[in-house]
């Protein structure tokens, strides 16, 4: 296995990006910034909590904006699977989700700060998960 484009400093600085804005949902709003639970709650919670919700989400998505606009090129998306394939496996991702209470932000980023047991245990399976299925593919199922 060949690492083609290893970039350690805009990779470290986009980890203290997340970081920090992490922390400032944290300390500012008290909230955690899971994105799955931010997103499947937007519609459904208390007045009051719409607003900063779709504040969020749009963040993300202006974000994906301005990175392309700022740095052209540097944001690659190359659609593999089918269309099919992708609206399947966000289903898969949101199914797991709701099952696990949480998302890689909320358990990988969040709770494990906050060192959150439950957070730890999430995040050592979806990682754990992950490494399983790249192994797989890259073996050509032999696992």
């Amino acid at each position: 296995m060949t690492i083609v484009n290893f970039t350690p400093l805009p990779a470290l600085l986009g980890g203290v990006l997340i970081g920090l804005a992490a922390a400032l949902m944290w300390w500012l709003l008290g909230r955690v910034a899971g994105v799955s639970t931010i997103l499947g709650q937007t519609f459904s919670t208390a007045e009051g909590e719409l607003n900063w919700r779709l504040a969020f989400i749009g963040g993300l998505l202006l974000a994906g904006i301005g990175a392309q606009w700022l740095v052209p090129g540097a944001v690659h998306f190359a659609l593999s699977a089918g269309y099919g394939q992708l609206i399947a496996a966000g289903l898969l991702v949101g199914f797991g989700t709701q099952m696990g209470a949480g998302c890689t932000s909320g358990h990988g980023v969040c709770g494990m700060s906050r060192r959150s047991p439950r957070s730890i245990v999430a995040t050592l399976l979806f990682m754990g998960a992950g490494v399983f299925a790249v192994l797989g593919l890259r073996l050509g199922g032999a696992l």
